[in-house]
């Protein structure tokens, strides 16, 4: 049971396996933090912590891939890097007041010296756009978002116990309907 993954025109990237750069050992990724934030299951921009919980995520993502992260999230102020979202190989940055994160990204990419060796996380058209143009891989938002979120279980809701009876009768019908016929 394989998942059908739906590609944008603009992606680069082949496959859901995100690996180094061969000129790298490291995994370089620039993250659009709030469009994320909106593909993450359980995340909501209408948290007060939504960055938090992003970045706590991405330092595991980090630790586990040994992986360099540059997320960018809008409307900080007064922006620039926080000192108190970075470590654990991710840097959390703000865009001021004065811009947004759309246009840091977009900078960033251009001020880039090997944008080859780094991987761009996104759904925004003008920043793939950008990327595209600097020969940078790039991934949608939605696709990353898989990645980071655990699989879901597949089991099955347990069967009652062979001691388990109905109190009443007229409860047959509805274990029955709830749990199969054996």
């Amino acid at each position: 049971m394989g998942s059908t993954v739906t590609r944008s025109p603009y992606s680069m990237l082949h496959t859901l396996t995100l690996t180094p750069d061969s000129n790298s050992n490291m995994l370089q990724l620039l993250i659009d933090g709030h469009n994320l934030i909106g593909q993450m299951p359980g995340l909501s921009l209408a948290d007060f912590d939504d960055e938090e919980k992003l970045v706590a995520m991405l330092r595991q993502y980090a630790a586990r891939r040994r992986a360099r992260i540059v997320v960018v999230f809008d409307s900080g102020s007064p922006g620039g890097r926080s000192r108190e979202l970075s470590g654990g190989g991710v840097e959390a940055h703000f865009a001021g007041s004065h811009t947004n994160a759309d246009r840091v990204l977009i900078e960033r990419i251009r001020e880039l010296k090997r944008p080859q060796e780094w991987t761009l996380v996104t759904s925004d058209h003008a920043i793939q756009n950008e990327a595209a143009r600097r020969r940078m891989r790039t991934i949608e938002a939605v696709e990353f978002a898989r990645l980071l979120s655990p699989p879901h279980s597949t089991q099955e809701s347990p069967r009652p116990e062979a001691d388990d009876k109905p109190d009443r009768e007229d409860d047959v019908s509805e274990w029955l309907d709830l749990f199969g016929k054996k």
